[in-house]
């Protein structure tokens, strides 16, 4: 006789999307707080999860206005969830009543809240009395309406003057699920066709990138097994062809990925090696071991083929000599940022990171450039990127590096891409089709002595 599989109660998974946002409130990833979810409530509490990381500074304001005094770590995150998916009735998940009681009672079943569920059931009680009155108590507080920490909008009002609105807009939106398809297995018009014949549609957004219209879980994608696909935004499909541009396809070429967990970019460089027959050989770097594994399982599901080392790119010295001990014609620097321009993908970002993350980010950012150039051989060139919509780490950086290296040449390069959702059109024109991430590049090119 075959078991019935119910859905889990909402309780439950209120319960668990509550401890993976009280572990997001604590300073962990959300992919982190995520991985200690039972697998058969992940997808679920990912998504109230990720629901609530986007409305929290709206639930913090109300949870404000409800109770005087924050209640004990559980309980508040508890509470900020409840708050965070009810209080907007077109958005909610639920009706607000449902995610009301089902709050209450999840408040009820776990041991660390159980003392604490009266009072959780006063503040939301009140809160679907004073509903209308409460959120327009809090549309006052710029917070609670952009959901953004205050230096974060701070620093996109100066950085972008006139468009800081629509990235606040753009960044509380859900991200499409984008496929970069592999030019070495398939087309994009093959793969279009092999969607529709199971369902699914896709939108086009230029190059190899496609669009899901609904997203899936990879296994169920036709070719998955085979390398037909990989996963990576729009913005970051940019990274390979602006830095092989107008590269000799049959000269025997040296190209390097730097900092490349979890090895999107590298892939790239190697599917359009593979699918031109070009004779160019690719090296990854990647400082954390674990990470770097990930390069290796990416690059044999695809069937493509990269040196992956596992070292510092910052210390040439490790790692030089096992990577050729010859320069490279081409370096890909896709360095540590803040990652403010993929909050709409980890809307846990922006309550992570810090102001002061800025400054040590662009210092580590100054130090690899640094240390890379000499990697470089003249004429050859150098694509610095980052996931990032703040200046300090785009455009900063790259104008103090051009400062102090007079054989350092800026090529046309796209600058600062805002993320955008699909359909809109990118921010700055640099994707008329939208749906990309917030990113920086610049292609530097290394003058002759």
């Amino acid at each position: 006789m075959m078991q019935e599989h119910r859905a889990p109660p909402l309780w439950q998974l209120l319960n668990a999307s509550a401890a993976a946002l009280r572990a997001v409130m604590a300073g962990t990833s959300a992919t982190s707080a995520l991985a200690a979810v039972p697998a058969a409530l992940r997808p679920a509490v990912q998504a109230l999860l990720f629901q609530a990381l986007r409305q929290l500074g709206r639930a913090r304001a109300l949870a404000r206005l409800l109770a005087q005094r924050p209640p004990a770590a559980d309980a508040q995150a508890l509470l900020l969830t409840a708050l965070a998916l009810a209080w907007d009735d077109q958005a909610a998940p639920y009706t607000p009543f449902t995610l009301v009681s089902q709050a209450v009672e999840a408040a009820k079943r776990q041991p660390a809240t159980r003392a604490q569920a009266g009072f959780i059931n006063a503040c939301l009680r009140r809160f679907l009395r004073e509903r209308d009155a409460l959120v327009a108590a809090t549309d006052s507080d710029e917070v609670a309406r952009s959901n953004h920490p205050a230096w974060w909008l701070q620093r996109l009002r100066a950085d972008h003057p006139e468009h800081w609105q629509r990235i606040v807009q753009a960044n509380n939106t859900q991200a499409s699920m984008v496929l970069r398809i592999s030019e070495s297995k398939t087309t994009v018009a093959q793969y279009q066709q092999a969607l529709t014949a199971i369902g699914m549609q896709a939108q086009t957004l230029g190059g190899t990138a496609l669009a899901l219209r609904r997203a899936a879980p990879v296994q169920e994608l036709p070719g998955f097994a085979a390398g037909w696909f990989a996963v990576q935004d729009a913005a970051a499909q940019r990274a390979a062809p602006l830095l092989l541009q107008g590269l000799d396809r049959g000269a025997p070429l040296r190209l390097l990925d730097a900092c490349a967990a979890p090895g999107g970019k590298t892939a790239h460089l190697a599917d359009w090696a593979l699918a031109r027959r070009a004779p160019w050989t690719v090296t990854a770097l990647e400082v954390d071991a674990r990470r770097a594994a990930r390069i290796h399982d990416n690059l044999q599901r695809l069937g493509l083929q990269a040196q992956v080392l596992v070292a510092d790119a910052a210390q040439p010295a490790q790692w030089w000599q096992a990577a050729g001990g010859q320069p490279f014609d081409a370096i890909l620097l896709d360095a540590p940022c803040t990652a403010s321009g993929i909050v709409r993908r980890h809307p846990d970002v922006r309550w992570l990171r810090r102001e002061s993350d800025i400054a040590q980010l662009a210092a580590q950012q100054a130090r690899l450039l640094d240390a890379l150039w000499p990697c470089l051989r003249p004429g050859g060139r150098l694509l610095y990127c980052t996931c990032s919509v703040f200046r300090a780490e785009g455009q900063a950086p790259v104008a103090a590096f051009l400062a102090r290296n007079a054989d350092a040449r800026l090529l046309p390069s796209p600058g600062h891409l805002l993320p955008a959702p699909a359909h809109t059109g990118g921010s700055l024109g640099d994707n008329a089709e939208g749906e990309h991430d917030g990113f920086f590049y610049a292609l530097l090119h290394k003058t002759a002595p």
